[in-house]
């Protein structure tokens, strides 16, 4: 029995041995290349080769391995990949150093000081194909890509996946969401990476289009290591090339690039040579609050191509909204009908047609009374009894036509008289082409009446079927919209868009999205809403890649006024947590979404009154991914600052100092906090409102309870 042991414990130990040789030599075939530290000598990144030409990556940060050896490569249509046989024909290492002025944003300046290293690689094989990969050491992270010069033996590449490795040195905790190709309007996940089951996310009976294919991510993907370091993955610079998911290896603890893809062709990606691929980015930060610091996503994209963008009017609105998704009003004039019958039989209204001309002017009076600019209508247009029927969502708008009970210039002209701006609202029903030929006619209307925002829409499958919102195709028409509406001085704000990517920058009219699990949700989700993790989580996540219209501000926090609430929906916060949101949450466009006569009368109305939408410089003070999350805020061209606390289920206590105010300054601080007996579920209505003088040296204590928070105006004295 003993001897049976032993041979069964010899060879054990000879399996683990060989097991070890094996995996060392595996990792020994890789030899460093060259390498690129970031200017604080914190983040190295090592460019590797094998002995039979592959190439891969490595991530240290302070000299402790983070990102271990991650292959790079390229499967095509019709040719060879390209996995090996390269070699090394040239590196160049170069350092750049400057400040950038952002228009409007989170920051007004940036300071953009990373190192960079350019490795030229050529095919041993008669063929001889070229590539470059650029790295980018920030001492916020890194980000690369590859570049194909033009050549003749590679022109017109059918790319079939992007074979780009990360893989992980531990099973890290993840904030996650599947690698959907049509929408991101999932709840987050907080597991250990090995855990991640994307695939148990299909079928929600709350999404309007949804394809999640395998078992990959959506980006961002926030992480969290055993040495509590964060990691956050995502892509930047997305331009004529398909989004990006990244596939879940549980096994070896690895994330492989996974393109999203499209049923009209067999290949994901169509490009000519010579062409760049986005960047791929890796944030890094020592305290959860450095990712949302963090810009190198926007330091990733080109300057702004745009010129002048002087036009462009960051904004707090209202708007014709919330009430049809309380099932107040309906966006149809109509009910349902046959579009071939429609225009023929003059249907007559509901009723209970949202986008009047009167209810438009009282959004416009309540916004003009209350320092908010402009004045969303939604339902406006004809076309909305059919925008959901497949026969007839293809043809559905034409983007000009008003209703009969909608005076689109009496109300632009009203509006215009109460120093408030109209905000036109596009819904295409996903109907890309019926839009892309509309668009000159809607964008000159737009200009005629000098209105320079308009919200798109693009819910429901993609009409041409077999395309998806994520992919080449879409990422093309995003940009083209971009640029078409920049040519009549137009802003756009995208629901259902790719989540930004940086091109903010690049095209500041580009000036929010949506790309979240919103406020509409808890509305009428079947799972009743948004939990309250749910906030604090976003910060952590989609905020990281850029301005998120989440439309906060609602005060009827159990929906009263909700017609039907079969799901017993209502928000999961109390209100003071609905305040913070307008600085937690960064959007140039920032919405009061309730309704009207909720917010008329109320004292803490005076926060949405008070807080901008533009800032100087911001600050995290404190944040634990999916727990809470504390942000200060300067007012742009002003003295005055402003914090948002959140938290999720738990109540919090927090002592916050006030050491960023400016020296030899004093101000006044009103604090609008959650009442003693507050509590997201049965007392969410509970708050309290106190002033106090600080100034540089003070502190400000805060208690958060359970799904609360705090705004905070300090203003100069």
């Amino acid at each position: 029995m003993i001897k049976n042991i032993n041979n069964v414990l010899k060879l054990f130990f000879i399996t683990l041995l060989f097991v070890a040789i094996f995996n060392c030599s595996a990792i020994a075939s890789f030899k460093i290349v060259d390498s690129i530290d970031s200017p604080n000598r914190d983040v190295k990144i090592n460019f590797l080769l094998s002995e039979n030409g592959e190439i891969a990556y490595s991530v240290l940060f302070k000299n402790k391995k983070i990102i271990d050896i991650s292959t790079l490569g390229f499967t095509f249509k019709n040719i060879p990949s390209i996995k090996d046989n390269l070699k090394v024909i040239t590196t160049k290492k170069t350092t750049y150093n400057n400040e950038w002025e952002m228009p409007f944003g989170e920051n007004h300046f940036i300071k953009n000081n990373y190192n960079k290293l350019t490795v030229l690689l050529g095919e041993k094989t008669d063929s001889q194909r070229q590539l470059s990969i650029i790295f980018r050491a920030y001492n916020d992270g890194i980000g690369f890509r590859y570049y194909f010069p033009e050549q003749e033996n590679l022109k017109n590449v059918y790319i079939l996946e992007e074979n780009t490795q990360f893989k992980l040195t531990g099973d890290h905790e993840a904030w996650w969401i599947p690698g959907d190709w049509d929408i991101y309007e999932h709840l987050y996940n907080h597991t250990k990476f090995s855990e991640i089951d994307a695939i148990s996310k299909r079928n929600n009976p709350d999404l309007a289009a949804s394809y999640i294919p395998i078992n990959a991510v959506s980006t961002p993907v926030t992480m969290k290591t055993s040495d509590k370091l964060y990691l956050a993955f995502h892509e930047a610079a997305l331009v004529d090339y398909s989004s990006m998911t990244l596939r879940i290896n549980k096994d070896d603890l690895s994330m492989d690039s996974t393109l999203v893809g499209t049923d009209r062709k067999d290949y994901k990606v169509e490009k000519s040579t010579p062409f760049y691929t986005p960047w791929r980015v890796i944030q890094i930060g020592e305290k959860a609050g450095d990712l949302i610091e963090s810009n190198i996503i926007l330091n990733l994209n080109e300057p702004n191509k745009l010129g002048d963008v002087s036009w462009i009017k960051p904004m707090k609105y209202v708007g014709i909204w919330w009430e049809m998704h309380l099932g107040i009003s309906t966006w149809d004039y109509a009910g349902s009908q046959d579009m071939s019958t429609f225009m023929s039989t003059n249907p007559e209204p509901t009723g209970k047609h949202g986008a009047t001309t009167e209810n438009a002017k009282k959004y416009i009076d309540f916004a003009s009374l209350n320092n908010i600019k402009g004045v969303l209508v939604e339902g406006w247009n004809i076309g909305w009894e059919y925008w959901r029927n497949e026969k007839d969502r293809e043809h559905a708008f034409d983007f000009v036509t008003p209703y009969p009970d909608y005076d689109l210039e009496e109300v632009v002209n009203y509006a215009k008289s109460k120093n408030v701006d109209l905000i036109m609202h596009h819904e295409t029903s996903a109907s890309v082409e019926n839009y892309e030929q509309h668009q000159d006619e809607a964008y000159s209307l737009m200009e005629s009446l000098d209105l320079h925002s308009v919200k798109t829409g693009y819910v429901g499958s993609i009409i041409p079927k077999g395309e998806y919102h994520h992919g080449q195709y879409m990422v093309n028409h995003y940009v083209n919209t971009a640029k078409k509406a920049a040519e009549y001085k137009i802003a756009l704000d995208v629901h259902e868009p790719i989540v930004p990517t940086g091109l903010r920058r690049t095209y500041p009219n580009l000036l929010s999205a949506e790309g979240a699990r919103g406020q509409e949700f808890n509305a009428w989700a079947t799972d009743g809403g948004n939990p309250p993790n749910h906030n604090p989580t976003l910060a952590f996540t989609r905020l990281l890649a850029g301005p998120m219209d989440f439309t906060p501000g609602i005060f009827d926090i159990k929906l009263r006024k909700k017609t039907d609430n079969p799901y017993n929906n209502r928000v999961h916060t109390t209100l003071s947590q609905q305040l913070a949101l307008y600085v937690v949450f960064y959007s140039p466009v920032q919405m009061a979404a309730d309704l009207v006569e909720n917010y008329e009368g109320h004292p803490v109305l005076q926060f949405i009154r008070d807080v901008p939408v533009d800032w100087e410089t911001t600050k995290v003070l404190n944040g634990e991914v999916g727990e809470y999350v504390t942000i200060a805020r300067k007012q742009r061209d002003s003295d005055n600052w402003f914090i948002g606390s959140v938290t999720n289920e738990k109540a919090r206590d927090f002592n916050i100092p006030l050491n960023f105010l400016d020296r030899f300054k004093r101000y006044t601080a009103t604090i609008y906090e959650d009442g003693e007996d507050a509590h997201w579920d049965n007392n969410p209505t509970s708050y309290n409102i106190r002033k106090i003088k600080v100034n540089r040296s003070s502190n400000i204590r805060l208690h958060l309870a359970p799904g609360g928070g705090a705004a905070i105006s300090i203003l100069k004295d």
